[in-house]
């Protein structure tokens, strides 16, 4: 029986590849940006040629986690303010199965919980225009957007002198809900919680 990649080694085979392709190693000959001459004329083949080399490669990987039901999932460890939380989310260069997803969900209460805990008092932005503006909101603001989303997400950027915490509330498919890149199906809102007066730089 063949050995089946678990998903820390499909991770890892993936940063290799992209490594490769980056490198140059790898080249998809045939790409090119977008069929215009125009257009093309500007873009550097190689760069296409690497991007799409890994672009297919990723592809192959996702379709080997379907037929193998390889785990989407990583886990996490986040502290903020002497408050610790271990949560999954889904590799950036992975896809979620259907398993995944429910794991997502079923997290999602203990995320929100955990970040209602650290921002306490702290200003609430919600991310507008795909990430280039904010808008200014209320707790209940964020309680009316988290009861229409499935899975939560966090991040955490800067220190004790400049904090933002990010929940991210999506629906759908994690690896098509950044950027409205599977909208309507998949997407989320991003929340962010700034030190009173300050505004969001992520």
């Amino acid at each position: 029986m063949p050995q089946i990649y678990s998903t820390e080694e499909l991770i890892k085979i993936l940063a290799d590849e992209r490594r490769a392709c980056m490198n140059g190693e790898r080249l998809n000959l045939a790409a090119s940006a977008s069929g215009n001459p125009l257009i093309d004329q500007f873009l550097k083949p190689d760069g296409i040629q690497k991007f799409s080399a890994y672009r297919d490669f990723k592809a192959a990987v996702h379709r080997y986690q379907q037929d193998h039901q390889v785990s989407g999932i990583i886990w996490r460890q986040v502290t903020i303010k002497g408050t610790t939380l271990r949560y999954p989310a889904v590799d950036e260069q992975l896809i979620a199965l259907s398993s995944d997803l429910e794991i997502l969900k079923t997290a999602k209460a203990s995320i929100l919980t955990f970040w209602w805990q650290v921002t306490n008092g702290m200003d609430l932005y919600l991310s507008i225009n795909i990430g280039r503006d904010y808008r200014q909101i209320l707790t209940n603001d964020v309680g009316a957007i988290a009861s229409r989303t499935e899975w939560a997400n966090l991040f955490q950027h800067g220190n004790s002198t400049f904090l933002e915490i990010i929940l991210q509330l999506g629906w759908g498919k994690p690896e098509e809900a950044s950027y409205k890149r599977g909208w309507p199906t998949s997407g989320s809102e991003y929340i962010h919680a700034v030190n009173p007066g300050k505004r969001p730089i992520c």
